[in-house]
């Protein structure tokens, strides 16, 4: 089954490469979807995928590339979404 799900991620997540090592991580997943920074310094991501790969996501998520210092992941299930065919990058 498909899911779509919103996920922030908190602590030192931006000036770190979290989004473009996001973006390479959910590619390789087969995961649709974006993340973007937030102005209060988290990181929004939303994902669309099957349950496995979203599960290895966001284990990913959970500790993120080498110089991020992730210090809280909230995850919320949306409705089904209307997302690309590719992971991106927001701005």
């Amino acid at each position: 089954m498909i899911k779509t799900l919103q996920i922030v991620v908190s602590g030192r997540v931006q000036g770190v490469s979290y989004r473009a090592n996001t973006q390479r991580q959910a590619n390789q997943l087969g995961i649709h979807g974006w993340v973007k920074n937030l102005p209060d310094g988290r990181v929004e991501i939303v994902a669309r995928a099957e349950q496995g790969p979203l599960d290895q996501f966001l284990d990913w998520c959970r500790s993120g590339p080498t110089f991020a210092k992730v210090t809280d992941v909230n995850v919320e299930e949306l409705s089904a979404a209307d997302l690309r065919s590719e992971f991106h990058i927001l701005y």
